[in-house]
């Protein structure tokens, strides 16, 4: 019973606090063919136009990030 508590404590992978580098590799890896791969300058233009979402400062978050990314990164794309 002990084991299951503290299974439901640990944080889920995309809850995870991750680096720049990781979260790159990760959301392009999981992205279909179809969808523009992000680079890391895309992600530190996105990281300067969003700063409220990095209180955790350098620090990236799947479950936070990623959805909003992909929202993001059409329209930032058409701008440049």
């Amino acid at each position: 019973m002990q084991t299951l508590k503290k299974k439901l404590k640990e944080p889920k992978t995309h809850e995870d606090q991750i680096s720049l580098k990781e979260f790159l590799v990760s959301f392009n890896k999981n992205m279909p063919a179809t969808f523009m791969q992000v680079t890391e300058a895309d992600l530190l233009r996105f990281k300067l136009a969003h700063e409220a979402l990095f209180k955790n400062g350098d620090s990236w978050s799947l479950d936070q990030h990623r959805k909003k990314i992909i929202d993001w990164l059409p329209r930032s794309a058409s701008k440049n």
